[in-house]
């Protein structure tokens, strides 16, 4: 007979973006999605990765509020030039603009997380940071890019996963997935010290 195997919390991802969502399906474990709800606007002369790591943290706490009883993923990415917030671009025209800012710059995407159980009182943050060095690009290869993907909702306009990586010289990481949106590898470890068994 094989062993029963123990009962977990239920697991929550506290966010609505669909690449968060398929990275944490890689884990194998059932889990449901609630929006935070949380405003975004950082405060005066915050730096990126302390906003990454704030956000992550209040969107955590937001849905761990609905859901008292789960354990609670939150996280938050900022891309980061030389101190200064890259945000979504949202239009053709912002991802234009932050493209030409970021050619031949290396810029630091700032992935943070936060596990949070209230039923219990476990709570970890940390953060994952991602070097990407861009390549000088013209003009013309930024506007067939972003002809080809729309990555507007991406942090820094570009989509390491699709045909984003043709923009860059390297990626520097000790967390893969971090780029994408989730860190999956310190997501398992958080994950395990919550109490979760993971297949």
């Amino acid at each position: 007979m094989h062993p029963t195997p123990p009962l977990q919390r239920s697991l929550v991802l506290g966010s609505t973006s669909r690449y968060r969502r398929e990275l944490l399906q890689r884990l194998g474990l059932p889990f449901e999605s609630a929006a935070p709800d949380v405003d975004e606007t950082p405060a005066a002369a915050e730096a990126p990765g302390t906003l990454a790591l704030r956000l992550a943290r209040a969107k955590a706490d937001a849905v761990a509020r609905k859901y008292p009883e789960a354990i609670v993923i939150g996280s938050d990415q900022v891309a980061d030039l030389r101190g200064s917030v890259l945000g979504k671009p949202g239009s053709h025209e912002r991802a234009v603009e932050q493209l030409r800012r970021m050619r031949g710059q290396t810029v630091v995407f700032h992935t943070a997380l936060a596990v949070v159980c209230a039923a219990t009182g476990f709570e970890q943050v940390d953060s994952a940071r991602v070097q990407v060095r861009f390549r000088e690009l013209d003009d013309e290869e930024i506007e067939r890019y972003l002809r080809a993907e729309q990555p507007y909702d991406c942090a820094g306009s570009a989509k390491s996963e699709g045909l984003g990586i043709a923009l860059v010289d390297a990626i520097d990481s000790d967390d893969p997935t971090a780029l994408i949106g989730l860190p999956l590898i310190r997501t398992c470890r958080m994950l395990r010290a919550a109490g979760l068994v993971l297949p």
